[in-house]
């Protein structure tokens, strides 16, 4: 919570990291190991639709977007579990990552193939 007593920016995008591990994880990927490189992010959004407040169970949708040569967007959905309103949305920019050869590489074929258009 932020001094307001808000869901704050640090927090959602906590909350978004989690989601992003789940993701991969689902894949048998890591953050470091997508079949080879891992990721970095290189940009972060949050846009608020209405307050989150304490003791709320939120429920995080994540997509992929603007699947690009060397990465993509991976959007984020925020929402009251009981409620289903939408609290908030974010989005991370990533881009893969060789961390031997310490430079920027193309999207690995096993990410485009669970998430490139089909």
């Amino acid at each position: 919570m932020n001094h307001g007593g808000h869901l704050g920016n640090d927090a959602v995008l906590s909350l978004v990291h989690e989601a992003r591990v789940r993701l991969f994880a689902r894949h048998g990927w890591t953050e470091l190991d997508v079949r080879g490189p891992g990721i970095l992010m290189v940009d972060a959004a949050v846009v608020y639709r209405a307050e989150g407040a304490w003791g709320m169970t939120l429920r995080v949708d994540v997509a992929v977007a603007d699947l690009g040569s060397r990465g993509c967007d991976l959007v984020y959905r925020l929402s009251d579990a009981a409620s289903g309103k939408e609290i908030a949305r974010a989005k991370t920019g990533i881009v893969f990552f060789d961390y031997a050869a310490r430079r920027v590489v193309h999207v690995p074929e096993a990410f485009r193939e669970v998430f490139g258009p089909p």
